[in-house]
């Protein structure tokens, strides 16, 4: 048990520290691949993915690791893909954002972070049994790519590799935009982790490897996945609720560790505040929160469960519910954003 919370909350301080520092926000990224056009968060997602595959199918056929991929919900992919990338947007954060958020102290955050423990811990109780059970039934039998073809692993990771390597060359070619900034008040080391700006390739080559070592130490505690934060998030709430202890494992003390890790970097970077948004706004996050803990739960994993382990091991799980994942952000970002300025543009042209 010691061993479960001690590598659990570092694993997730780290976490939680390195997505703070770095604003590794895949809901902001993944926003601007529609309205910016700008792809470079999508890119370091990418980075993370490739770290963390090529590392953990190593381990397995060393026999370190174990994992099978199992059948693949198509429907509860596409569909809960669909709705939790609506749900971010509204939340303001993706499932891992809202939790190192609610530790740099955004009261949004904490509002989201409830709504999505409820709606996790409900599509996981008996009321939503039918549900999740007629979803099952739209399965196919093989979840893993190369498994679905027949051949090794290592080619797709190779062409994947390849992939990313070229993107993010090409992206690093780009000519550097002068940011106006204030003089360094730190120096060192200190000033390096706690004020320099992170470049998002160098935060997603520190999420890949963290998320690497999340597998080993999960395993080590009989929990064979990696990162995840949906389930763990509503093992709190079934905790707290029912008091059942076979709900606290690995996981929880993962997402934990993230609200901790966050927390230090906020207050070391002097971003720690607490912060209370407008009501419409808080309305929002509450209503995000709800889209999330549903969409997440019947998709089978959020933008790190899926978006980053199940893509890095290859499954259709991962990469189409990624693909749904980022329609629903460009979906909710053309009704929140984009809709909204062309009426007002219409509006003034008219008057």
């Amino acid at each position: 048990m010691l061993q479960m919370i001690l590598t659990g909350l570092l694993c997730g301080a780290l976490l939680g520290f390195v997505m703070q520092r770095g604003r590794f926000c895949l809901t902001g990224g993944f926003r601007d691949m529609y309205i910016a056009k700008n792809n470079r968060m999508f890119y370091a997602l990418l980075i993370a993915i490739c770290i963390q595959s090529v590392g953990v199918f190593a381990l397995i056929q060393m026999g370190v690791l174990s994992y099978n991929a199992g059948a693949f919900p198509w429907l509860g992919t596409i569909a809960g893909g669909f709705v939790f990338g609506l749900g971010i947007v509204y939340a303001g954060g993706c499932a891992t954002g809202t939790w190192y958020r609610a530790g740099e102290g955004l009261i949004g955050s904490w509002i989201a972070l409830a709504t999505y423990m409820v709606m996790s811990a409900v599509m996981r109780s008996p009321h939503a049994s039918g549900l999740n059970q007629t979803l099952k039934t739209y399965s196919t039998e093989h979840n893993s790519i190369p498994e679905t073809f027949g051949f090794s692993v290592w080619p797709l990771i190779a062409v994947l590799v390849v992939v990313t390597l070229w993107l993010v060359s090409k992206e690093l070619r780009k000519p550097k935009l002068k940011v106006a900034s204030l003089p360094p008040r730190r120096t060192g080391l200190a000033h390096l982790l706690f004020e320099k700006r992170w470049h998002p390739f160098v935060t997603a080559i520190l999420i890949g490897l963290i998320a690497l070592l999340a597998w080993p130490l999960s395993e080590a505690t009989g929990r064979m996945f990696g990162l995840g934060i949906t389930s763990p998030t509503a093992n709190i709430l079934q905790y707290l609720v029912g008091g059942d202890s076979k709900t606290l494992n690995w996981g929880v003390f993962l997402v934990l560790g993230i609200f901790l890790g966050s927390f230090i970097a906020a207050k070391a970077s002097r971003e720690f505040r607490v912060r209370a948004a407008d009501v419409g706004t808080t309305l929002r996050s509450g209503f995000g929160g709800l889209l999330m803990g549903f969409g997440a739960s019947i998709a089978g994993g959020c933008s790190i469960g899926n978006g980053l382990v199940m893509t890095a091991m290859l499954t259709w799980q991962g990469w189409i519910g990624l693909v749904f994942m980022i329609l629903g952000v460009w979906t909710a970002s053309w009704m929140l954003y984009v809709r909204p300025q062309q009426k007002a543009k219409l509006a003034r042209a008219a008057a």
